[in-house]
Formats: structure tokens, C-alpha cells, sequence
């Protein structure tokens, strides 16, 4: 009950009004961001951080939350209208969708998916809500040998589920690390890998690091694949009949309960409790030859799965400091750079941030639900944008963000480099997600080993000694030998680059 007269708390932070207007701005971008293919919440969230310089952190993170969780209902409206999943956990929703959409129901598909998307998003808030807290206080009882062991974890986890191959994403962790060394060391205060340039000396920038991979990156690549959109099919009929809200009230429940648990572990995206869900629903399904026809379970599962996803998400980032996806790393970035550092103990010392922040997702939620029923036609209209009229004007913005990130040309110079390695990297398969995320927690890991390396007088191996640290380590272990025999199980050699994780 604590945590519900703290909720209410946050509610006078996050309805003032310029709160509002600036949470109905981040879920307008983020419902355009899913809404245009080939953008994605991750491209959209980097590319927009420089917009929230000059604002109030709560402000900025109210927006850039919006941004995050509005992309994913989005992303449904061309999945269902023309089969074009505007990001990645929308492909699923493709497979029932459109197929409704061709027999005159395109409204009933997308009428389920934001009813869905509304029940599985606020069921996980609530989550956020009474666990958040519950966490946070055990997690202040972790000393520097649980934090890097926690980080090492949460890493691992991810370089087994991003990319197609073992040996690439521990090479795009490799390079995460690398970068995050750059700059002065946090210990000695010696300079490292700066080659005497001083505007390494405070490291490069998450913001146009992450600018360049992936929204340069995505604009060079999506350039080259310009297609033209196909129109859009005629809205009408936004509910399901009456014998269908049964079986879809049980998908929304099933999705809401699956997304929330996914969201728990670091290292997972949004794509998995969509595809989980999917199965799932296809499975407990009396007849699963109506599934790829047109099954609106097949909507309903999914849409609520990846929603329901993205407030468990921020649990592990609001109680731990640690990003279990891209989006989120970038969000803690975002956080960084206005002066907070996510973990335990900013329940601590900033309750009123962060009870607003989770009622600012409450008020969110709401927006969406009535700007994405009844708007779903205009949103339509927005998603036939030519690519070769949209992409540069993103450019534009991109540079003049990316200047602004300190008013000098150095930040332009980086951003366009990362941009055009992010390109070569997505050209080989390279993924991205295992690079930003380790070079965002590159430092703090190094920092929290060190601190537990000088406690335990230089014994690196009395952190396994510890339970917590010790558990977790062996974990990670597991996890690596594990991938690495799943790897050689496969028809082709980890080495060749063409195994699937």
C-alpha cells in the first residue's frame, strides 16, 4: 500500500501541465515513430536525446519514455494496413493482421491491438509499481562484487540473444568495452586510447554514439531499399464481434503475463514475448489452422505480449541501473546526462522523480488509447510518406542534434564516423545492441570490479566466494559454455559467422 500513496504522489508531477504536453509529444513521436517502417524506437530515442537538453529531467525522461512505449503501438498500424511492420516485435502482429485487413476487418485487428496494448501496458506498470520498490531495497544491499557481477550477467545474457552469431556479438561486446575505456581513468585519472587528442579526454558521448549506429547507420541502409508504398485499406468497425471478445480477453491475459515476466531478464527484446505469445496462443488454440488467415488471437497475444514488455523493461533499469535492451540503454543515457544515475538508490533520493515518471506512463497509456482508436486512418495516410522525402530531413535533424550536443563540430565528426560504421557493421551482420549496451555499462562495471578487487585485497577470485556475486558468475559461466556448444551443434562452425543463437 507504500507503494500506491507513492504512485499518487507522482501524479502531481506528471499531470502538470507542461508534463503533459510534453508526454503527449514523446507517445505522438513515438505512435509516428512506429508508424514509418524502418525507423524503430531505438534510432528515434538516440536521434531525439539532443531535444531534451534544455529541459527539466523529468520533463525529458517523461518524453523519451513516451517515445519508447508509444512505438510499439505504432508499429501495428502498417503491420496490419500494408504488411510492413513499422519495428521488429510487429512482424508477428503481420501474420494475422494484414491477413484480417484483406477480408474488410482492418479495424477490428487494429481495435483488438490497442485495447491489448493498453491492458498489457498498464498491467506491467502496476508491476513496475509494487516490485520496483521491492527490488530496490534488496538491491541496496549489493556491494561492488554483486553490481559486476550482476553487469557481467546482464551482458552475457545479451550477447547470446542478439545477432545471428556467437563469435560476432562477443566481438560487438568487445568493441563496447573498448570504447567505454576511452577517456581518463576513473581510478588512476591517467589518460587511456586518447592518442593526445584532448576531446577524448572525457570520452566519447553516448548520445552521438549512439546517434550515429543506429540512426545514420538506419538512413544509409533503408536508402538503399527505398520501395513504394502500397494504399492503404479502408477503416471501419474498430471492435471484435461478440463471440470473439472471449478468446481475446484470454490472449490479452496470457500476452500480459508472458511480456511482464520476459521484460524481467536482462538481455531480451520485445520481438521474443511477441513470438512467445504467438506460439503460445497457437498452441492452446482449438483450431491452429486458423492462425496466418486471420486469427485474431493471433493479433491480440502478440500486440499485448511486447507492450506489456516495455514497463517490465524499465523495472530492471529503475532498481538496478541496468539497460535490458538497446532502448533502455539509450534511456540510460539519457538519465546520465541530466545529472541521475538509475539504480536503488534513486528510490532513495529522488521519489518524487521516479513515482512520477511511473504515473507519467499511467497518463501515457490513456493518450494512446484514444489517440490511436479513433486517428488510425490519419496514421495510415502518415505511414505512405515517400522514404526519399523523409529520410533527409531526419538527416538534418540528426546533424544539427548531434552539433548541439556540446555546440561543437568534433560531436558533428563523431557521429557520421559511428554512422558509417554502424552501416559497414550492419552490412556484416555485426550487431548493435551488445556494442552500445556494454560501452554504456563499460565503465561502471570496470569501476564496480575494482572497487571489489581493493576490498577483497587484490583477490580477484574471492568474488565468487561471495553468495549473491558467486551465483550470478557461475551463471554467466553456464551462459557462455552453453552458447559456445549450442554454437558448434550447429551445421556450420561459430567461426564461420553464420550460426544462429
Amino acid at each position: 500500500m507504500e507503494s500506491l500513496g507513492f504512485l499518487l504522489n507522482g501524479f502531481e508531477g506528471a499531470l502538470t501541465w507542461w508534463n503533459l504536453l510534453y508526454c503527449l509529444i514523446g507517445v505522438t513521436v513515438g505512435m509516428l515513430v512506429g508508424v514509418l517502417p524502418g525507423l524503430g524506437p531505438t534510432t528515434a530515442t538516440a536521434l531525439l536525446i539532443p531535444l531534451t537538453f534544455g529541459l527539466d529531467p523529468l520533463s525529458a525522461i517523461i518524453m523519451l519514455s513516451g517515445i519508447y512505449y508509444g512505438s510499439m503501438y505504432g508499429g501495428t498500424v502498417t503491420s496490419v494496413l500494408i504488411n510492413t511492420p513499422g519495428e521488429a516485435a510487429s512482424v508477428i502482429t503481420c501474420l494475422d493482421g494484414y491477413p484480417l485487413a484483406k477480408q474488410g476487418r482492418a479495424g477490428t485487428a487494429l481495435g483488438i491491438s490497442a485495447i491489448g496494448s493498453f491492458i498489457g501496458g498498464t498491467l506491467s506498470i502496476f508491476g513496475l509499481v509494487f516490485i520496483g520498490p521491492f527490488l530496490a531495497n534488496i538491491a541496496l544491499k549489493f556491494g561492488p562484487s554483486e553490481f559486476f557481477a550482476l553487469m557481467v550477467f546482464g551482458l552475457l545474457t545479451v550477447v547470446g540473444l542478439m545477432g545471428k552469431s556467437l563469435v560476432r556479438g562477443l566481438i560487438a561486446a568487445f568493441i563496447g568495452l573498448s570504447l567505454s575505456l576511452i577517456g581518463t581513468d576513473s581510478i588512476s585519472g591517467t589518460p587511456r586510447f586518447t592518442f593526445g587528442e584532448p576531446f577524448l579526454l572525457s570520452g566519447l558521448d553516448i548520445v552521438t554514439v549512439a546517434m550515429g549506429l543506429f540512426g545514420l547507420s538506419e538512413i544509409l541502409f533503408g536508402m538503399e531499399s527505398i520501395s513504394k508504398n502500397e494504399k492503404p485499406p479502408k477503416i471501419s468497425g474498430l471492435l471484435p464481434r461478440r463471440d470473439e471478445w472471449k478468446p481475446s480477453m484470454k490472449s490479452i491475459g496470457r500476452g500480459s503475463i508472458l511480456g511482464f515476466l520476459i521484460g524481467l531478464i536482462p538481455g531480451t527484446n520485445s520481438v521474443i514475448p511477441a513470438m512467445l505469445s504467438y506460439s503460445l496462443e497457437k498452441k492452446v488454440a482449438k483450431d491452429p489452422s486458423r492462425f496466418g488467415k486471420g486469427a485474431i488471437e493471433g493479433v491480440a497475444g502478440p500486440e499485448t505480449a511486447n507492450n506489456s514488455y516495455c514497463g517490465a523493461a524499465l523495472i530492471p533499469l529503475f532498481t538496478l541501473g541496468i539497460p535490458s535492451s538497446p532502448t533502455i540503454a539509450i534511456l540510460l543515457g539519457a538519465f546520465i546526462m541530466h545529472g541521475l544515475t538509475p539504480g536503488p538508490a534513486l528510490f532513495q533520493e529522488r521519489p518524487d522523480f521516479v513515482w512520477a515518471i511511473i504515473a507519467s506512463m499511467f497518463v501515457g497509456n490513456v493518450m494512446l488509447l484514444f489517440i490511436n482508436l479513433p486517428m488510425a486512418g490519419i496514421w495510415a495516410k502518415i505511414s505512405m510518406v515517400p522514404a526519399k522525402l523523409l529520410y533527409p530531413i531526419i538527416l538534418g535533424i540528426s546533424v544539427l542534434g548531434a552539433y548541439t550536443v556540446s555546440n561543437s563540430l568534433w560531436d558533428v565528426g563523431v557521429f557520421l564516423v559511428f554512422g558509417l560504421i554502424g552501416y559497414f557493421f550492419k552490412k556484416i551482420e555485426i550487431p548493435m545492441a551488445p556494442i552500445i549496451l556494454t560501452f554504456v555499462l563499460g565503465k561502471a562495471m570496470e569501476t564496480s570490479l575494482l572497487q571489489a578487487i581493493k576490498i577483497e585485497n587484490g583477490n580477484f577470485f574471492a568474488i565468487f566466494t561471495r553468495p549473491i556475486s558467486g551465483v550470478l558468475l557461475s551463471i554467466s559461466i553456464l551462459i557462455l559454455i552453453f552458447a559456445v556448444i549450442n554454437s558448434f551443434r550447429k551445421k556450420d562452425s561459430p567461426f564461420a559467422g553464420d550460426v544462429e543463437m
